[in-house]
């Protein structure tokens, strides 16, 4: 196995903005569908990863940026209570991590395993998938995500969405090395081009923009509605951290939750998620498809993730990217998120297989069930509604339904067979 701990800066430089290319669908992505600034998700994400590193003390190559966990509540809470209190809400989810990081220093990752067995993992991140689903179709439709205004013609933008759809399908499945990782750009230059020929690309803010301006910081501001609104949201990116701290370890053969430990990487992800929130960019989650990059290129220097985060905030100050980025028409968009949001929702299925839950045990099924017809349904208790409400019946139930073995799939025979 190569050691590239001691490349020259130029060729770590050259890693790290194939890290970010890798990471760049998504991280913009996410942004412009909740409406958010993409320069300052690229400053956020950047900002994010290199608190990130500082925390856990550069061990991990792992990068942060936009996570999609928050974007059906991003959406939900800007209607309700408005860009700089969500804002606020964001900082307090990030707080909720640093809390877990807490519990996890001082008790151990047991109480982790108990309370996020595979029978609350799994249906509550098929929610964030299935959930966002209207989403994809209105926008691969013509309409704005919440399917309110028809934007563009539905016959032009639906061709323009399946084509986007199908190259980015198409370079996930049938194309080779680093390409197979950037599905999405392929995807997006390709909607681009026949938005172009159709004529509904727009350059005027391009041209308008200036080539360097600083991105549009937002304050936060606090009120508790926005903040019991957004924190139990928090719970479903802790659960894929923990899920992309083990998959990077299993890549680079190191047990990162033992050392540097969990209770740092969650801290960092806390803190970069807060700092991010703290500016008016999205929340920040550890994101697998650069996990996926780094297997391929078996390049495990977490100095190449420095790079990657110094290059994103760069171009965060360069105001015609922005612009340009902004130009993306709405069925591109829709067309590429019907791939993603389907992936989050398969994410969680798979992880009820992996861990051949049994779902003709009663609690699991209730369990499974319940969760998913609350979070896709869009079921409202008091402050708690859609993914918030559904993570946390996911948990109560588990808590209090007998039978906790059958939680964990098939830990129970192979506890029973011990």
């Amino acid at each position: 196995m190569q050691d590239h701990t001691n490349d020259p800066i130029w060729k770590q430089a050259i890693a790290g903005s194939q890290m970010l290319l890798v990471a760049f669908g998504a991280l913009v992505l996410m942004p412009l569908i909740t409406g958010l600034d993409p320069n300052v998700a690229l400053f956020t994400a950047g900002l994010g990863t290199i608190i990130f590193h500082i925390v856990t003390g550069g061990q991990i190559p792992i990068f942060l940026a936009s996570s999609f966990a928050f974007i059906a509540p991003v959406i939900a809470s800007k209607g309700k209570f408005g860009m700089e209190e969500t804002m606020g809400g964001l900082m307090a989810a990030g707080i909720l991590y640093i809390l877990l990081s807490g519990l996890v220093r001082l008790r151990g990752t047991g109480f982790v395993r108990a309370l996020l067995p595979p029978v609350v993992i799994g249906p509550v991140i098929m929610t964030i998938g299935l959930g966002l689903a209207p989403v994809a179709v209105h926008m691969a439709s013509g309409r704005t995500g919440d399917g309110a205004t028809q934007l563009i013609p539905y016959d032009t933008a639906i061709w323009i969405a399946m084509i986007s759809l199908a190259v980015t399908i198409v370079m996930s499945v049938w194309s080779h090395g680093i390409f197979r990782l950037i599905p999405i750009m392929f995807g997006v230059i390709t909607g681009y081009v026949l938005s172009a020929f159709a004529g509904i690309v727009d350059t005027t803010p391009v041209q308008e923009a200036a080539w360097f301006a600083m991105p549009k910081f937002v304050a936060p501001e606090f009120s508790w509605g926005a903040v019991l609104f957004m924190i139990p949201v928090a719970i479903a990116p802790a659960i894929e951290h923990i899920g992309d701290v083990l998959a990077i370890g299993n890549v680079t053969r190191k047990n990162y939750l033992e050392k540097p430990g969990l209770h740092r990487t969650l801290l960092g992800d806390g803190l970069a998620t807060s700092s991010a929130a703290l500016l008016g960019g999205p929340p920040n989650t550890t994101y697998s498809e650069v996990t996926g990059a780094v297997m391929l290129t078996k390049n495990f220097n977490p100095r190449v993730m420095w790079w990657a985060a110094v290059i994103a905030i760069v171009l965060a100050f360069v105001g015609k990217f922005g612009a340009a980025l902004q130009t993306i028409p709405v069925p591109v968009m829709g067309g590429i998120l019907c791939l993603l949001f389907g992936s989050i929702a398969v994410v969680g299925l798979n992880t009820l297989i992996r861990h051949q839950v049994d779902l003709s045990q009663s609690r699991n099924l209730v369990i499974v069930g319940v969760t998913l017809v609350f979070g896709i349904g869009g079921m409202v208790l008091g402050h708690l509604e859609g993914i918030a409400l559904c993570a946390v019946a996911a948990i109560i139930l588990n808590l209090i339904l007998p039978g906790s073995r059958e939680a964990w799939g098939k830990a129970i025979y192979e506890h029973q067979t011990d």
